[in-house]
């Protein structure tokens, strides 16, 4: 018979120093809010450089300050403790104020940029170092979204530290977002070459492919021919066959910006997602209609091109109008991430991308994508529903033991990561055997 060892009992006390960091990291960025407040009113004018560290610099170093010691302060693996009675992502006042914050920041954005004029001349020292040029709204945005990305991808790394499909996930759309959709373009610019974002073709970079685009990028020489054939490759060859081969994941989760910015600023609000039916009808009419919007708004764009406006005259920009006003900016901006503390991360991703809608048809239609469960172990326990920040009800194929086959799905594989029991797999496998039940989404 074994003998069993008792070992004498330990007392450990409570460790206050990663409170303590913690809170200077939290005082930072308070000062560094403050600096951004004050550089509003014109102060920063005299000195942008000052100010920018003031502002965006102590921000930042104060956020890893803040997040950092959870290497040390938490253990890895799945904690969501406390999540719906924190007040910012349950949808209390401070998630609406929050709402409200972002919200407001797009609308000044988009149509009233004059009052955001100090903040660009704030970016002014970063874009003369990156393009050797004055900064525009488009950059200031371009920042603010790139340090929300790598910031709070960051943090992800800490929290999904256990689990290397998460890791390399975060990883990537930190990289294609600094890179990609920051860098690369900024320095195209000071290379007196046409600003390009290679990570973003049509549908969703829509004006990719009109002709007025089109025709610049060609008169700007060689590179600009790469450019549009590049757009054309991707839209039309590379999106169906890695769509064949790793289903939608590999754009919606591993490099587009906008899916960068859900995983990584918007991971806190995943589980506000609306996982009603009604949810879901609405979603499918919305996102294709948006896709076919954009079609015909194309054809459009192109007929009057082709015949010199004799034929449609001013009806096609008034599409392309509509559809920049819209979809472009109301929906995709305003609400896509305005709306995160109140509508969950993915509200764009799953109602209007129309990128999302073609990979969606592909990842359904023709695809080796699908997230396998194994019923029999199923609890029932939620977490997978919960969690889904595309509102599909994971639970109820995970209880009858059905493959998960749905157009909506990003492949982030929360669904996996967060059940207790290992019930659900993403997998990539022979097409044809992917259904084991006919599914209807």
């Amino acid at each position: 018979m074994e003998r069993i060892q008792i070992h004498p009992l330990k007392v450990y006390s409570h460790n206050d120093s990663p409170e303590i960091i913690e809170k200077a990291g939290l005082t930072l960025i308070g000062i560094g809010i403050l600096g951004f407040i004050i550089s509003l009113t014109g102060t920063s004018n005299s000195n942008p450089l000052l100010f920018f560290f003031l502002s965006f610099g102590l921000t930042t170093i104060g956020a890893f300050t803040f997040i950092l010691p959870k290497l040390k302060s938490s253990q890895a693996g799945v904690k969501n403790d406390n999540i719906f009675f924190n007040t910012f992502t349950s949808r209390k006042i401070a998630a609406w104020i929050l709402g409200i914050i972002i919200t407001g920041f797009y609308i000044l954005l988009y149509w009233f940029p004059e009052t955001l004029t100090n903040w660009v001349t704030l970016v002014n020292p970063l874009s003369y170092w990156l393009r050797n040029q004055k900064a525009d709204r488009w950059f200031l945005y371009g920042t603010f979204y790139t340090f929300a990305v790598l910031i709070m991808g960051t943090r992800m790394l800490i929290k999904k530290r256990h689990n290397k499909y998460q890791i390399i996930r975060t990883l990537s759309v930190m990289f294609f977002q600094l890179g990609f959709a920051f860098l690369i373009p900024a320095i195209l610019l000071r290379l007196n070459q046409p600003e390009h974002y290679f990570t973003y073709f049509w549908p969703l970079h829509y004006y990719d492919l009109f002709p007025g685009s089109v025709e610049s990028l060609m008169k700007s020489g060689n590179l600009g021919y790469f450019m549009v054939f590049w757009g054309a490759i991707m839209t039309f060859i590379a999106t169906p066959i890695l769509s064949y081969f790793f289903g939608k994941r590999w754009y919606c989760s591993w490099v587009c910006g906008c899916g960068g910015l859900a995983e990584t600023a918007g991971d806190p609000f995943r589980q506000l997602s609306d996982k009603s039916l009604k949810a879901w009808k609405l979603e499918r009419w919305l996102i294709y209609s948006v896709l076919v919007f954009i079609t015909v708004t194309t054809v459009l764009v192109w007929l009057n091109f082709i015949y010199h406006g004799k034929i449609l005259g001013s009806v096609s920009s008034k599409f392309s109008q509509v559809y920049g006003f819209l979809i472009g900016a109301m929906f995709s901006g305003v609400i896509g991430v305005g709306f995160y503390p109140i509508l969950g991360n993915r509200v764009w991703c799953r109602f209007g991308c129309p990128m999302a809608a073609v990979l969606g048809i592909f990842q359904r239609t023709k695809s080796k994508f699908r997230i396998t469960t194994n019923g029999d172990q199923c609890i029932s326990c939620g977490n997978c529903s919960t969690y889904c920040e595309m509102g599909i009800d994971v639970r109820s194929y995970a209880q009858r033991g059905e493959n998960i086959v749905r157009s909506s799905c990003v492949g982030c594989g929360i669904c996996s990561e967060v059940c207790p029991r290992g019930v659900l797999k993403l997998e990539n496998d022979s097409q044809g055997i992917r259904s084991n039940f006919n599914l209807t989404a």
